[in-house]
């Protein structure tokens, strides 16, 4: 079978590609079939090692580039992504799972978030204070914090490893990238081009393996000075507790748990589409996910319904295939978590709609499922699913609707469905979320800031604000006057 898959998985340390050859290595898989196709070299203590020496070099000559030196070289990453991107969706989708043509929204993503980049490092303006004396020129000016650890997650790999090393580079800092070993082809073949464009050797390294060791390793190093990760709650504390040992800034977009209100004034089949379309994006893998249904009372059986109609009639199946609109899950916990999600509600005496099961084929799918008489202590509604489960619930007005949506500690987004503008806006500034969405879906954008509150994470990504956290400020106060 001929496969896009890369055929040799490899390291990058210093500019020089580490394959797997006499090293450990560990298997990769199709979470759509469940082979094996391919093998990922483990870092070794000494590559470690390297890659923050390589960084530490690679900072001096790489942040004193001029912005539009480094946002030339952006800029052609960004083309060679186009250039390339029949190939790069084919390996996300061999090795995530999702579908082909949400591989290609990936891309586009990817695109615009390095284009940003590139032009926003020009923008990296500081300040000039006004004069306390003759001939004193006082002014804070933006600089590179210097090379920085950043950890991306499976489910949008391109996108956000592309986010992290494209603010990071436009920015003036070197990267030690460790990307989930779950989808390792991407993210080198991202650094690939990054390579090509013009990023010298050492401003970007690649790393894979024990993810414990290497982020300690890598945390614990004087030359690292910013950690940036995308990931789960536990592990984002654990993370952000190391670097505070350390007292190195790091961000944290953590896991979400966002609630949807579905208020009485609605069309109600236009509402229950469009929850349901984004809820099943990425089969539900998604921090950002509509992941709490709450509708209130007069139009829940009519969303149940329509929801449940539009639910099952998802296609289903691998992402290389035509039409598919939901692929599987990409690793053996997530669908654990899903039947466990799901036996645990249905024990609790919660319905089934429809789904609740795994079809009978071969990989990691899981049906898209519907729950609904859920009570409060259904798992479901307190931790982050990440799967294809949509449990629903009914309110009756807008503080118990609220009070509900902010019953987690997760804060990362929330939406509403609302024609009120009262209610839209108590919603928008009542709501504990940093994302907040009305009458609308919006994915993470590269202009625009995303930071959680509560558990979801510290900081932000994306807009201005996320290359400000590359950067550090300092004020300079200089006389004129002769000495």
């Amino acid at each position: 079978m001929s496969l896009p898959y890369p055929r040799e998985l490899s390291l990058l340390v210093n500019g020089e590609w580490r394959g797997t050859a006499g090293r450990e290595s560990v298997a990769v898989s199709n979470p759509a079939t469940d082979e094996v196709i391919g093998r990922l070299p483990v870092a070794s203590e000494q590559d470690i090692d390297d890659a923050i020496a390589a960084a530490d070099r690679a900072f001096r000559g790489w942040s004193a580039k001029t912005a539009w030196e480094r946002a030339a070289v952006l800029q052609r990453a960004a083309a060679l992504v186009e250039e390339r991107r029949e190939r790069l969706a084919a390996i996300l989708t061999l090795e995530n799972g999702k579908p082909l043509t949400d591989s290609h929204g990936e891309l586009d993503r990817v695109i615009e978030g390095i284009v940003y980049c590139a032009e926003e490092c020009k923008r990296a303006y500081g300040r000039v204070l006004p004069p306390r004396a003759h001939l004193l020129t006082q002014s804070s000016v933006r600089r590179p914090v210097g090379p920085v650890a950043a950890f991306a997650p499976w489910n949008f790999p391109a996108f956000l490893a592309a986010r992290k090393v494209a603010a990071a580079l436009a920015a003036g800092c070197t990267v030690v990238l460790k990307p989930a070993e779950e989808t390792p082809a991407i993210c080198i073949e991202l650094a690939r081009v990054f390579v090509d464009a013009g990023v010298p050797d050492g401003a970007l390294n690649v790393l894979f393996g024990m993810p414990a060791r290497i982020s300690q390793k890598l945390i614990a190093s004087s030359v690292i000075r910013k950690i940036s990760f995308t990931g789960s709650v536990p592990v984002g504390k654990l993370l952000a507790t190391q670097a505070g040992q350390y007292l190195k800034p790091a961000t944290m977009e953590l896991g979400g748990h966002a609630p949807v209100l579905v208020f009485d004034d609605v069309d109600v089949e236009k509402a229950a589409r469009a929850c349901v379309g984004f809820k099943f994006r990425n089969a539900g893998q998604v921090c950002l996910s509509p992941s709490r249904f709450y509708v209130q009372d007069k139009l829940a059986d009519a969303f149940i319904k329509m929801f449940t109609q539009f639910t099952e009639s998802l296609k289903v199946g691998d992402g290389m295939e035509p039409g598919v609109q939901m692929g599987p899950l990409n690793n053996k916990r997530r669908l654990a978590a899903a039947r466990q999600f799901v036996e645990q509600a249905h024990g609790c005496g919660a319905r089934v709609q429809t789904g609740g099961t795994s079809p009978s084929r071969t990989g990691n799918f899981f049906l898209p499922t519907v729950l609904t008489d859920l009570n409060d202590d259904a798992a479901v509604l307190t931790e982050e699913p990440f799967c294809p489960v949509a449990p629903i619930m009914t309110f009756s007005n807008m503080e118990e609707g609220i009070a509900k949506a902010n019953a987690v500690e997760f804060g990362l987004a929330a939406y509403a469905f609302t024609n009120r503008m009262e209610r839209a806006a108590e919603f928008s500034e009542r709501i504990d979320a940093g994302w907040v969405g009305i009458n609308s879906f919006v994915p993470s954008l590269s202009d625009a800031p995303i930071g959680g509150v509560k558990d979801s994470g510290l900081g932000y990504e994306g807009g201005p604000e996320g290359l400000d956290a590359y950067q550090h400020l300092k004020f300079i106060s200089q006389s004129n006057c002769q000495f």
